[in-house]
């Protein structure tokens, strides 16, 4: 009994491995006829009989699914199928079907590549793009650079998920993004440019038309990374995180002003306006000569009581930029603030004619102090609010003239 058991054993042996071999022989027969349908539906079958195979067989199936699946344009089943083959024939010390398989792959990758640099730059098909560029990097996973234009892709086509997953997969791989740049002066302008390639760069100082050649190191890409991430939380209105995040990129770089403008906006919509003044004093000191810079200094100052600060600050803004239109008129609300406590004053004092009417010279004082503000703001950037105080400014002032006049403009505008 048990020798009619090895016996039948070793039958459905025999009868698997025929089967193997006629589906693979089947499969290339269709492979060759470009019938890649019929050949996928043959190696499907073979797969399940693959695990018992000779290693000639394996080597085959693998070799025969990659040039079917790569046809079908099926890139990731076509090149896992030829890892597959590589890692197979290098663990048998065998290379009965690499030699072929390489410039297949490679002929994948760039493929896949083009298809993604075409998506992105001629469709402006960012989701998709992105699909392609991580895909290239999946299938030739020392081309980082990959990785990371997915995951600039997806952010531009705001799948901000995807763009985590990438951005977070480039941090777990260490991406630098750090490349070598081949340069050379120009002998006729005397400036330097870029090269492709180191051997066309030589070719190019041997030509005698350049001179100086170097290789230089681009910056990293580290803190971008960082930096990225913390912008796409602030997308998603991940607040905490986003600030966190932030707060790392800008320990790994510590002068991107961008960054310090970021992670003070993530303090506005939090309403801490006294971490956002502490960074916009920060943001000067790198940034001395911006006045949006000073503007918003001037804000945060006035919100929190410090009016003679604010108007400081709105001075140094209009002096950096003198067709600042926003800051002369916050100048000029800075100076009306002193209007508040006059008019209560006034009300106070409705029967002591004398004491109204010293108040009313002083409102009078702090108007014409505004109205300098106010007039150079209006002939910049005109607007109804601009126009209504100036209106009522004028009516106070008694400059009838003026008066009438913004009167009709303001008619005119509503």
């Amino acid at each position: 009994m048990k020798k009619q058991i090895i016996a039948l054993s070793l039958g459905l042996v025999s009868l698997g491995a025929f089967a193997q071999k006629s589906e693979l022989k089947a499969a290339e027969k269709a492979i060759k006829k470009q019938e890649f349908n019929t050949a996928i539906v043959s190696i499907d079958a073979a797969e399940k009989l693959i695990a018992n195979a000779d290693d000639k067989y394996k080597a085959k199936f693998y070799f025969l699914k990659g040039k079917a699946y790569a046809a079908k344009k099926d890139y990731k089943v076509a090149a896992d199928a030829f890892k597959n083959l590589f890692d197979f024939e290098k663990q048998i010390g065998k290379d009965r079907y690499s030699s072929d398989a390489k410039p297949m792959l490679d002929q994948l990758i760039q493929e896949v590549s083009n298809k993604a640099v075409n998506l992105y730059n001629n469709l402006k098909d960012y989701k998709n793009a992105s699909e392609s560029f991580y895909l290239t990097y999946l299938l030739s996973p020392k081309d980082t650079s990959f990785a990371y234009n997915a995951a600039i892709s997806a952010t531009q086509a705001k799948e901000y998920d995807t763009a985590l997953k990438y951005y977070n997969e480039l941090k777990r791989i260490g991406y630098t993004g750090i490349e070598t740049k081949y340069v050379a002066t120009n002998k006729l302008t005397g400036k330097i440019e870029p090269f492709g390639s180191k051997s066309q760069r030589d070719l190019m100082v041997k030509s005698k038309q350049y001179i100086k050649p170097e290789n230089k190191l681009s910056k990293s890409k580290t803190a971008t990374l960082t930096k990225n991430i913390a912008l796409i939380l602030k997308e998603q209105g991940k607040t905490d995180e986003a600030i966190a995040a932030l707060s790392e990129a800008r320990k790994q770089n510590p002068k991107d002003l961008n960054l310090l403008l970021n992670e003070a906006d993530m303090y506005v919509k939090l309403k801490q306006m006294d971490k956002f003044g502490e960074l916009m004093t920060e943001a000067v000191a790198l940034d001395p000569t911006n006045p949006t810079l000073y503007y918003n200094l001037g804000v945060v100052n006035f919100n929190q009581g410090r009016a003679d600060d604010a108007k400081k600050y709105y001075q140094k803004a209009v002096e950096l930029k003198p067709d600042y239109a926003d800051a002369y008129m916050n100048l000029a609300v800075v100076v009306l603030d002193k209007d508040k406590s006059i008019v209560e004053e006034m009300n106070k004092n409705l029967s002591n004619f004398k004491k109204y009417d010293e108040l009313a010279l002083k409102q009078k004082e702090v108007y014409k102090e505004a109205l300098p503000y106010l007039e150079k703001a209006d002939s910049l950037s005109r607007n109804i609010d601009t126009i209504k105080t100036l209106m009522n400014i004028y009516e106070v002032l008694e400059m009838d003239g003026k008066a009438k006049e913004y009167r009709g403009i303001y008619k005119s505008m509503r």
